[in-house]
């Protein structure tokens, strides 16, 4: 199990290490600056921090000394002839599925860096990076220079390639809240998997498009969303217009698949070939943001259940975690060491993290616990960070 714990908060960056069973918090690093995501490459152990600059932009941060010290790395850029086919933030009459009007382009710019991803050891400079507007950018020489993915920039789901000239296809690629903070209502990539076994074999899940696969390294893409629903769309089973809030895979099974959608939660045992939906809401568990899965059982995953989309907090009762052991057909809620009263915590996608048996989690009221038992009892590091926008084992 993993002594290190990186959050990305609304005001830097926090680095907690474990010694003699007690976890201490570092100073803060990027102080001021909002960061989406932190993370650490297994690889070499540098440090990723993914800066949202109110004034210059998203940047990205990396340490090649455990945090001592911080460089900026050369920001990831569209390529000239970029575009994308621009979105509105949905009327209460929406209709995804209506006819699309005449589209309107817009010279691709990045938003956000929302999602970092490292490759297996035989690529040892590869990195991955998902943003919004929906672009899949990576690296092969440790964040020195970016390619933007074209062939699913380029996909047939949202317009075909634009670079050539107008959309021969219509856009089926929606916007998420999560982009109205930079003025636009446009899709963006938050979850980017890899399997160990095979690093040309991954997965990107979009807000708002769905899931979506690679088997040849990032050449043909290919929607997979069979079995999930989006309950407020006029044709729920729709291949495309699904909202997973984030999607994660097993790496001892990477068959097993999981994601929080905004419908619910949904398992996969053949590789995201099907999805089923497994919420138990007379459980609470069915709305909410992230997920995590056992390193080496597909079956067992985690979830930290919100009230509602409307009621963005905990579940009525107080602030619980809910955990599956046989791939979603029952669920068991823990409570201890977590408050039962005047909980308002919600915990954003990239909010939960799994090592081993110990799990830890933060929530935007600034509140941070971990388990060293599966979930089972938890502990709080501290009630005063910033608001928590992604926490992960180092």
């Amino acid at each position: 199990m993993s002594d290190m714990i990186l959050l990305g908060t609304r005001k830097g960056t926090v680095i907690f290490e474990r010694s003699h069973s007690t976890w201490r918090p570092r100073p803060i690093e990027h102080a001021g600056i909002p960061v989406c995501y932190a993370a650490r490459d297994p690889r070499d152990g540098t440090l990723w921090a993914s800066l949202d600059h109110g004034h210059w932009g998203p940047k990205l941060s990396r340490s090649r000394d455990g945090g001592a010290t911080w460089e900026d790395v050369l920001s990831l850029k569209y390529p000239a002839g970029a575009r994308y086919i621009v979105k509105y933030l949905p009327t209460p009459d929406f209709d995804p599925e209506a006819p699309a009007g005449q589209p309107e382009y817009k010279d691709a710019t990045v938003f956000k860096i929302w999602n970092l991803a490292f490759g297996p050891a035989e690529q040892p400079g590869r990195v991955y990076a998902g943003t919004i507007p929906g672009g899949l950018f990576v690296s092969d020489d440790g964040g020195d220079s970016w390619e933007l993915n074209r062939p699913l920039w380029n996909h047939d789901s949202r317009g075909g390639d634009l670079f050539a000239g107008d959309a021969t296809s219509e856009n089926r690629w929606y916007g998420t809240p999560a982009s109205i903070d930079y003025g636009v209502f446009e899709p963006g990539i938050h979850s980017i998997i890899i399997d160990p076994h095979d690093p040309n074999h991954m997965y990107v899940a979009v807000s708002t498009a769905g899931v979506i696969e690679t088997t040849d390294g990032g050449q043909i893409w290919a929607g997979r969303n069979r079995g999930m629903t989006n309950d407020y769309s006029p044709n729920p089973e729709s291949e495309w217009v699904h909202d997973p809030h984030f999607v994660t895979a097993c790496p001892g099974q990477p068959n097993h698949l999981w994601q929080q959608n905004h419908c619910g939660v949904f398992y996969s045992a053949d590789g995201a070939q099907n999805w089923k939906k497994v919420s138990v809401p007379d459980a609470g568990v069915h709305f909410g943001f992230p997920v995590a899965v056992d390193a080496r059982d597909g079956r067992t995953a985690w979830v930290v259940p919100a009230r509602a989309d409307s009621a963005r907090m905990a579940l009525d009762g107080g602030l619980c975690v809910a955990r599956t052991t046989d791939g979603g057909k029952s669920w068991q809620s823990f409570r201890s060491g977590l408050p039962q009263a005047n909980a308002y915590d919600i915990v954003l996608r990239h909010g939960l993290d799994v090592a081993g048996d110990r799990l830890c989690f933060g929530g935007t009221t600034g509140n941070l616990y971990v388990s060293e038992d599966r979930g089972e009892t938890w502990q709080c590091l501290g009630n005063n960070f910033p608001p928590i926008y992604s926490v992960r084992f180092g």
